[in-house]
C-alpha cells in the first residue's frame, strides 16, 4: 500500500543502452561484411586508369597475367593454347558473362592482345579489363 503523502513515481523505459545495443550490432554486420568480398585470380601489379569503373556482374571468370607472363584462369595456371577452351567451358557451364582480364602492367602487351584475341572468339563472352583508379 502506498502511504498518502509519498510521491507517485512514473514508470519510464531508458533507450539509450537499447540504442548502443543495435549501433553495436550493425557496426559488427557492417564490419564482418567487408571480408565476404571473394576475390579471385592472383595479386597483380595493375596500370592505373582514371576512368576505371567497378563492375558489378554477379558471375565474372578472371583471367591474370603475373609479370613472368604465367596465365592463370582463377588460380589455375595454363597454357594458352587451353585457354580459349576452358573459359568457353566454363562460360557455358556456369553461364558467366564477363571474363576480367588481370594483366600486370610490367606484362609485354603483345600478350595481353593475345589472351584478349582468344577470350574475344568465344561468342557471349563480355572482356573488361581490370585497372586501379589513381
Amino acid at each position: 500500500m502506498r502511504l498518502p503523502d509519498e510521491p507517485e513515481t512514473q514508470a519510464q523505459i531508458n533507450i539509450v543502452p537499447m540504442i548502443d545495443v543495435i549501433f553495436s550490432i550493425l557496426a559488427f554486420f557492417i564490419i564482418s561484411s567487408l571480408f565476404l568480398s571473394k576475390s579471385e585470380g592472383l595479386p597483380v601489379n595493375l596500370p592505373q586508369a582514371s576512368t576505371a569503373k567497378v563492375q558489378t556482374e554477379a558471375k565474372k571468370l578472371t583471367i591474370s597475367i603475373d609479370e613472368k607472363g604465367n596465365v592463370m584462369l582463377d588460380e589455375e595456371v595454363m597454357e594458352l593454347e587451353a585457354l580459349e577452351k576452358a573459359v568457353r567451358d566454363r562460360i557455358e557451364s556456369e553461364s558467366i558473362s564477363v571474363v576480367v582480364l588481370k594483366a600486370d602492367k610490367t606484362v609485354d602487351h603483345g600478350e595481353v592482345v593475345e589472351v584478349m584475341d582468344r577470350v574475344r572468339r568465344i561468342e557471349g563472352a563480355k572482356l573488361a579489363i581490370a585497372a586501379e583508379k589513381p
